[in-house]
């Protein structure tokens, strides 16, 4: 008896790198019984992406195209690669592109997906482009998902949000990873880095204008007035790593920071920091947010942070941007201590909130695959994992 062919659906991204969106569609695609529905994933770098191995791996494509706004690219991808039961964009108001071709090539789930609550482009001819792709996206969209409302806002618009179409999705983590700490780990990790007995805070996120990290070595500055010990960590890469480098040097901050480019062992690291900083001028929800909450980790984060991301564990707290580095520096020393312990309590907020895997595995399948129109059957559900 000939073997059923596995449910195609494409994934329309940037590049797998590790950013947010990308680990939350790892860990969903991770889980997945591939024998019975795959991932393809359209990129639009030429380069090889972090996890492009892995999805290969796991029987998934990678589809590299060169034009970013062109339909007829993705229209032709999906007539080579396909038939896909759905397409599903992550790539802000580009979702609109990736849904006409999507409708034209004759897919019956279009799902346009928000993941950030600003567009750094700011020209003329940007400004045309954003209502624009967001009249397409309303057009040609069979689903509207969001991380956030104020995501999906932004993206979608306020009529947008009032379709039924419009489900706010709430970003999943293999949370269970980061609740234990290993302190055999903890502690090598700390010796290799230089770190015993050092007050640590910590940051992970690409090096881009939008995660501040200017503002955490004014932080750090602050800090340091305060304990001279005090040591930054910081995880990831990006364009402006040697710029901070550079001024880090400059200030003089060089011994008291640590750059650790991009890591797997994040649990680890997280586990050694005592208060997590995420300053970010703007964002969609911080993904890692959820990581840092799951290890019991104290945050102190900007105003634009989404309330969303805090699991209601007394571990969040939101300073505005304009209170200044010796502010947040004294918010610091107050929140060292504060770690969460329970890892009961902490699973008992991620499944409450629906950031556990197995929960977004269930809405996407009924976005995909199911015809009832309602939650995607349990027994169904599992397998496909």
């Amino acid at each position: 008896m000939k073997q059923k062919k596995p449910i195609r659906v494409l994934h329309v991204v940037g590049a797998m790198n590790r950013g947010g969106t990308e680990t939350l569609l790892m860990n969903i695609y991770r889980r997945l019984n591939h024998q019975q529905i795959q991932f393809d994933f359209i990129s639009y770098s030429s380069e090889e992406a972090d996890y492009d191995q892995e999805i290969r791996s796991l029987g998934g494509s990678v589809i590299t195209l060169t034009k970013t706004n062109s339909i007829r690219e993705i229209y032709h991808a999906i007539k080579h690669y396909g038939p896909y039961a759905a397409i599903h964009a992550h790539t802000l108001f580009h979702c609109g592109v990736a849904m006409t071709a999507g409708y034209l090539a004759g897919v019956k789930r279009r799902v346009s997906h928000a993941h950030t609550t600003k567009d750094e482009g700011n020209s003329i001819i940007r400004k045309s482009y954003k209502p624009t792709m967001r009249l397409l996206i309303q057009l040609f969209s069979t689903h509207l998902l969001a991380c956030s409302n104020h995501a999906g806002h932004y993206l979608f618009g306020r009529r947008g949000l009032s379709k039924q179409t419009y489900a706010y999705f709430p970003n999943a983590i293999e949370y269970t990873h980061f609740l234990y700490k290993d302190h055999k780990q903890v502690e090598q990790f700390k010796r290799e880095e230089g770190l015993s007995n050092q007050r640590i805070i910590g940051h992970i996120g690409r090096f881009i204008a939008a995660k501040n990290h200017q503002f955490l070595l004014e932080i750090l500055k602050a800090c340091r007035q305060k304990d001279p010990t005090v040591m930054l960590i910081l995880v990831g890469e990006g364009k402006l790593q040697k710029e901070l480098q550079e001024t880090a040097k400059q200030e003089k901050l060089d011994q008291n920071i640590r750059f650790l480019g991009l890591r797997t062992d994040i649990p680890t690291i997280l586990h050694t920091m005592d208060v997590f900083l995420f300053p970010s001028i703007y964002e969609g929800l911080g993904l890692v947010l959820l990581e840092a909450q799951a290890s019991g980790l104290p945050c102190i984060v900007s105003e634009a942070i989404q309330p969303e991301a805090d699991l209601k564990l007394g571990l969040i707290s939101r300073i505005s941007l304009q209170e200044g580095p010796q502010y947040w520096a004294d918010k610091i020393m107050n929140m060292v201590y504060k770690r969460e312990k329970n890892t009961m309590k902490v699973k008992a907020a991620f499944e409450k909130n629906g950031y556990s895997v197995s929960l977004a595995i269930a809405k996407l399948m009924d976005i995909y695959i199911s015809d009832s129109g309602g939650v995607y059957e349990e027994k169904n559900i599992y397998r496909l994992l």
